[in-house]
Formats: C-alpha cells, sequence, structure tokens
C-alpha cells in the first residue's frame, strides 16, 4: 500500500525527529494514564515507532499497539526488546481495516492519527467494534483544517505530489466529533493541551455506551 511505503521510508527519520511541544505531549500522555487501569485490555492503533505505547504500558493489564508500517514496527520492538515491559507488544495492522475483534478491548487508542486515515468512518466504526460497552475511545487528532488555509490547499498538495507527505485529511473538530458520534459514540471531553500559540491537536474522550448512558460532554 502507498500510505505503508511512505512510512516505512521516513520511519527512521521519523523516530529521529524530536517531539514539537513535549509539555503539551506529557500533559495528554498524564491525562490518558489517569483513564488507564492495570486491570485494563488496550488496545492502540497507529502506534508509529511506540514511543507513547512504552510511556502507557505500565498502566495497563495489556496494551497491544499497532501499525501499518513494518519499518515503525520494527524500530518500536527495538526499543521494547531494549526496555522489555511484559505487557507490551507491537503488532502490523492497518487502522483502516477491522481486525481487532468484537469487544475486546477496554480502551481504544489512536493518536496522531485519524487525519492520516483513508475512511474515517470505517476506523471509527472499528474502534467502537473492538471496545467492549462502557470503553473509551481516546484519540489525539491534528486539525489540518484549522490551520492556515495554504497548509492544506496548497503546501500539502505540493509536498504529496513530490512524495514528501502522506496522505492527508483535512479535518476540524466538529467533522471528528460528528464522526464519533455516527458510529454511536458519546463524547465525554475535548481539550486541547498545546503550550505554544495555537493548538492545532484535539484531544477526544469518547465511549461506547452502556444501553442506560445519558448523554454527557465536557469541553476543557
Amino acid at each position: 500500500m502507498r500510505k505503508a511505503r511512505f512510512w516505512n521510508r521516513v520511519a527512521r527519520k521519523y523516530a529521529a525527529d524530536p517531539i514539537a511541544d513535549m509539555a503539551g505531549y506529557e500533559a495528554s500522555l498524564q491525562r490518558t494514564r489517569g483513564l488507564l487501569s492495570t486491570e485494563h485490555d488496550v488496545l492502540e492503533i497507529g502506534c508509529g515507532t511506540g514511543t507513547t505505547a512504552l510511556r502507557l504500558a505500565t498502566s495497563t493489564g495489556r496494551l497491544l499497539a499497532t501499525d501499518i508500517s513494518a519499518e515503525m514496527i520494527t524500530i518500536a520492538k527495538e526499543k521494547l526488546a531494549s526496555q522489555p515491559i511484559p505487557q507490551l507488544s507491537f503488532a502490523l495492522a492497518d487502522a483502516d481495516v477491522p481486525m481487532f475483534g468484537t469487544t475486546t478491548y477496554d480502551r481504544v487508542l489512536a493518536f496522531n492519527l485519524l487525519h492520516l486515515v483513508i475512511d474515517l468512518d470505517q476506523t471509527m466504526a472499528m474502534a467502537a467494534q473492538a471496545l467492549r460497552p462502557g470503553g473509551l475511545f481516546i484519540s489525539k487528532t491534528a486539525c489540518i483544517a484549522e490551520m492556515n488555509p495554504l497548509i492544506p490547499h496548497l503546501a500539502l498538495p505540493l509536498m504529496r505530489a513530490i512524495g514528501k507527505a502522506p496522505h492527508v485529511q483535512c479535518l476540524n473538530e466538529a467533522q471528528l466529533r460528528a464522526a464519533l458520534t455516527r458510529q454511536g459514540f458519546q463524547m465525554v471531553s475535548v481539550e486541547r493541551h498545546g503550550t505554544k500559540k495555537k493548538d492545532f491537536r484535539v484531544f477526544i474522550i469518547a465511549s461506547k455506551p452502556l444501553a442506560t448512558d445519558p448523554p454527557r460532554v465536557s469541553t476543557c
């Protein structure tokens, strides 16, 4: 697949690049960790080179972290070999393809991924299928549509044309929330954790409801 080829090619550089907003990243990790338990079975889709999975795994009972890129998974496994965590495993998988079972997980994580999938509704449906009732979908997504219009309409098309950028969906917060709602999720919280200028990455917590759950949402 074209998107797998792109990420395989850039995986080593991606692994070496520093996190742009470390304070914002740490805030998201802390928030996520507070939603995990050592009794939880957790799935991460689009785990990249495994940095976040390695940070969160000890707060879970079991964490399966997946990515479409074989080279990304190779790097993640190298990291895990040097820092063994028994409850963590990495596997090759496509977030656009339902393959994670039904009502198998208590939490599904998707960080810096949803703007990269081909079919957002299909990915949301897969996450809903994989979650147990009452489980949480936790995501952080770059909202490209909220950036300077020159980025989605000029810079990204040019970069894609010369092979310097992957497929990207130009989403905003409202579209992400709508996609989750279409798959039956209830919004729990919508947050921004960035510490530098305007934050284009939206952090969303959504639940797969029990039959009796009322709607609820908070915005930070």
